[in-house]
């Protein structure tokens, strides 16, 4: 029988017991904890709306210890539930607001996670099993809100049953190459994400939008910025949305820079420098071959430092100035470029001198150089482990400083970004002009390697101007 404190006070009085604070609050909380919980329960089971604690006594009025006695003796010292001063929106997209404990000296904690119930979330069909998608993307998924792998497609039918296993995924949604324009008949996926060979972005995106899916490409976009232009055209024909990989643009170490600079927290930025070079091996891997890749270090991972360069000063350069090199006779730099460095000119007299290497071991960095002092990102395209160092003068003393941040998972971010496009049908931040726009500078940047000088580019007037709408934080 469940007591409410009403009724528990009228059977005190009545049996004119005298109790101590302790135990009346005891047994009202439990009393009262039950009621509501039965209160809060429709008869389809699930909970009301609710903006108050519904458990529990205030951590103030909680005054001593009971004990709890084990079925075997033994006993240890317990307490009464404690309710926190919550407020619990009835909305599922909105975190639980929970009591403040920490002080304004330290760091404040970020807002409780806000996932939508798996049925609600963006099906997303995974295109090619290779590194990406094993190593990084599908463990992702742990961490996305908005979005669920529901769907497979492969060359292997022996690593589709796998991971089909491994992550929950219906046998009937695992598809060949061959069987790829099935995915049309499958309504639990919305988003086609394709990680495949740079030479086969422009046919599976265009046969996806046929599909009518929505469109995450990895970059970059494509092999020429021809094929860039097929892969818009067919989306926007399809009416589905075309978005681009660019999880830099999602990461909130290079979010913080980029505001810095929009801010000119030092002052104006004059230049940045940007390396991003890795050691590469087996020369059969299809990133070696130009037909499949389009280039080497430059498409690979020199994208990153053109992208984020753009990314970080929200312009676009007007001049590319190359130098390419491979080591003669090396049996990986026999189609593909071994190294490319290049120069950009931005508006207002910016440079920015950028590298990229095949044969090296791996420093991602970039730093912003500005009036009155730096910021320096180092691992800043690498998938973890962003560190963050700033300068700056204050009178005779030089100020250094780390800065730390919450990390999150750029991959979970760049899909939960695309999947609250989806949702709510926006234009996402990265869309396929981005890659387009990239894809343009990077033809520049081979013709200026191949004629040994300088290459004009289009000039581009305004700011963001390839990009959609800012993401939503903890969207």
């Amino acid at each position: 029988m469940l007591l409410t404190n009403s009724l528990l006070n009228t059977v005190l009085r009545q049996a004119s017991q005298e109790v101590s604070r302790k135990v009346f609050l005891t047994l009202a909380g439990r009393g009262l904890a039950a009621s509501t919980f039965a209160s809060c329960q429709d008869k389809s089971g699930e909970a009301t709306k609710a903006t108050t604690p519904i458990t529990g006594t205030p951590a103030s009025e909680v005054t001593a210890s009971t004990v709890y006695t084990a079925s075997g003796g033994q006993q240890v010292p317990s307490s009464e539930a404690v309710s926190p001063a919550a407020k619990v929106p009835t909305a599922v997209d909105k975190p639980i607001e929970l009591e403040a404990w920490k002080s304004d000296v330290d760091p404040k904690s970020g807002p409780t996670p806000t996932p939508l119930p798996p049925d609600q979330r963006v099906g997303y069909a995974l295109v090619g099993l290779g590194h990406l998608t094993l190593e990084e993307l599908l463990p992702a998924f742990g961490e996305c809100k908005k979005s669920r792998p529901v769907a497979l497609v492969s060359g292997s039918p022996e690593k589709l049953k796998k991971v089909a296993q491994q992550y929950g995924i219906k046998p009937e949604s695992c598809y060949s190459y061959e069987e790829y324009d099935k995915l049309k008949d499958n309504p639990e996926v919305e988003v086609i994400y394709i990680v495949l060979p740079n030479s086969m972005h422009a046919e599976y995106t265009i046969r996806g939008a046929q599909a009518g899916k929505h469109i995450l490409c990895e970059k970059p976009m494509a092999n020429s910025a021809a094929e860039c232009e097929a892969m818009i055209a067919a989306c926007k024909k399809a009416n589905r949305k075309l978005m681009i990989a660019y999880r830099i643009q999602y990461e909130p170490y290079n979010r913080l820079v980029r505001d810095m600079v929009r801010e000119n927290k030092w002052g104006k930025t004059k230049y940045i420098q940007a390396q991003n070079s890795q050691s590469s091996a087996n020369p059969d891997h299809w990133r070696h071959k130009k037909a499949l890749a389009g280039g080497g270090a430059l498409p690979d991972i020199g994208l990153y430092c053109l992208n984020t360069s753009r990314f970080l000063l929200g312009t676009e350069p007007t001049e590319v100035f190359a130098y390419s090199y491979s080591t003669p006779g090396n049996p990986l730099f026999k189609e593909v470029e071994e190294a490319m460095s290049w120069q950009m000119r931005f508006p207002g007299g910016i440079l920015v001198d950028c590298i990229t290497h095949y044969n090296t071991h791996d420093s991602r960095f970039y730093r912003v150089n500005s009036e009155r002092g730096w910021m320096h990102l180092n691992n800043a395209y690498a998938y973890t482990g962003q560190q963050l160092q700033t300068s700056h003068a204050e009178g005779p003393a030089k100020m250094q400083n780390h800065i730390t941040i919450s990390p999150k998972n750029q991959f979970a971010a760049e899909m939960d970004h695309f999947s609250t496009c989806v949702l709510e049908d926006k234009q996402p931040h990265t869309p396929g002009e981005e890659g387009l726009q990239d894809q343009r500078i990077m033809e520049a940047i081979y013709q200026s390697a191949r004629e040994g000088r300088p290459v004009k580019l289009p000039p581009v007037s305004g700011t963001d101007v390839f990009r959609g709408p800012e993401p939503k934080e903890n969207a």
